[in-house]
């Protein structure tokens, strides 16, 4: 993919500016003592909700003290409802009263870098670490961009009540063609050596604390005016509303500058050459065996479709199309039962408007939105009455091609990734994107440092 693509293709939309200034504060972190724990990179680990649980168990034999024992604990036999929680914040005070974390004597900003390859090529995501003041997604200068859900909500209120921490942060997005909020930071850290931790899949994640005043206030004041959106953390981020909502409401506030009125949050500019937005690409199982004919057929009135070839070559080559075209309005399909690819360009999309008749006409000219509405469910799937569609999210062409190779899906479906413009337009609007329509790359590390909320 084309990673110049997300460099923002328009300035800040002045119709959008917060009522709400962005209040970023630093903070003492609580961080490991690396003369303890040994390497960083065996205490730290992937954010809550992309391990499963192989990955989990793993962590767990890593190292004693692995963040994974406070961020994800596991359930042990005869465990009460609460217990993995409160389990979770036993863990923190004794690595607390044992020197394994220690707080910062200062508050500090965390400038924090992630090295990474993609395609054959080296990139650097920078940004910084500080804590948000947390508002009501719509009565503020923060936008969110997904949906969220009750089940995750209600499990990380459950463990910030216990530990009292932000464990891991929340990743948003500013806008900032100028760079004027990184450039203090770039300067503080010229010479100074990193803590650096290094994740499974090689990325390479290094962290700065930054505790001189004059930095941090030129960075506070730059971004009193920015407005912020959530790329990761929507469900973290609703969760310190609702703690900070529920302590105010029991009169256990100590004031506005309470530290639970606060968010740990990763501030990256829009602008930043090492923002990666990553495709999504739909596994569907639950078909007949579908054939090229029968999808090129059931496409036809509303997209030109162009038959590619047969097997994995195929599949690259349409995605090649896609990610050179660059635009919302082309997808892939890959047939399982006679291993074929085409490239689809929609043409009439009419219907949208009846199909979604609540979103506005960005939302419906997102890759996945045309995916999902138009092409599947008004297309496909009604060629195949009787089908039970079930979907499998994957990133890239060799999860589609072993999974074709396997036969568990009877199609596949390449679909361009949005990029910034599409979320800072939409999310401007209060209106949440289409399930999986971003997927931002890499991951922020937990354990690097921790926020206290008391």
């Amino acid at each position: 993919m084309e990673f110049s693509s997300v460099v923002r293709s328009f300035s800040h939309n002045a119709s959008i500016e917060a009522e709400i200034m962005a209040d970023i504060l630093p903070f003492r972190g609580w961080r490991y003592d690396l003369g303890q724990v040994g390497d960083l990179s065996d205490v730290t680990a992937p954010p809550y909700d992309v391990i499963n649980a192989a990955q989990q168990e793993g962590l767990y034999q890593a190292h004693p003290c692995n963040v994974i024992r406070l961020e994800l604990t596991r359930e042990e036999p005869g465990d009460a409802p609460d217990a993995k929680y409160t389990r979770a914040a036993n863990f923190l005070r004794q690595w607390q009263n044992d020197g394994v974390l220690n707080r910062d004597r200062e508050d500090c900003l965390y400038v924090y870098h992630q090295e990474f390859t993609w395609e054959g090529t080296n990139y650097v995501r920078k940004g910084f670490l500080g804590r948000i003041r947390v508002e009501p997604f719509g009565e503020g200068c923060v936008f969110p961009h997904e949906q969220t859900l009750s089940g995750p909500k209600a499990d990380r209120l459950h463990l910030i009540k216990a530990t009292k921490t932000n464990l891991s942060p929340i990743f948003g997005l500013y806008p900032d063609d100028e760079n004027e909020v990184m450039d203090p930071l770039d300067r503080a850290i010229i010479g100074v050596p990193p803590v650096v931790a290094t994740d499974h899949l090689g990325v390479i994640h290094r962290l700065w604390p930054i505790s001189d005043r004059s930095v941090i206030q030129k960075v506070h004041d730059k971004m009193h005016k920015k407005n912020i959106f959530i790329a990761d953390g929507h469900h973290r981020y609703e969760t310190a509303n609702n703690y900070r909502n529920e302590l105010a409401a029991a009169e256990q506030l100590s004031g506005p500058e309470a530290p639970q009125n606060f968010a740990m949050m990763m501030f990256v500019s829009m602008s930043d050459p090492g923002l990666a937005i990553l495709p999504t690409h739909r596994l569907v199982a639950g078909l007949p065996n579908l054939t090229a004919d029968q999808v090129a057929a059931a496409l036809k009135p509303h997209f030109e479709v162009e038959r590619i070839g047969k097997g994995p070559a195929a599949a690259k080559e349409t995605w090649d199309l896609i990610d050179a075209d660059g635009g919302q309005n082309v997808l892939g399909f890959g047939t399982t039962a006679d291993d074929t690819w085409l490239f689809a360009r929609a043409i009439d999309t009419t219907p949208m408007a009846t199909l979604a008749p609540d979103q506005t006409p960005e939302w419906h000219g997102l890759g996945v939105s045309l995916l999902h509405k138009l092409a599947l469910e008004y297309l496909i799937f009604k060629s195949a009455p009787n089908s039970k569609p079930q979907f499998t999210y994957v990133h890239s062409l060799a999860e589609v091609n072993e999974s074709q190779a396997a036969k568990s899906c009877q199609l596949a479906c390449l679909v361009p990734p949005a990029q910034i413009d599409h979320v800072e337009v939409i999310a401007s609007h209060l209106e949440k994107m289409p399930p999986k329509s971003t997927y931002f790359y890499p991951k922020l590390l937990s354990g690097l440092v921790f926020n206290s909320l008391e």
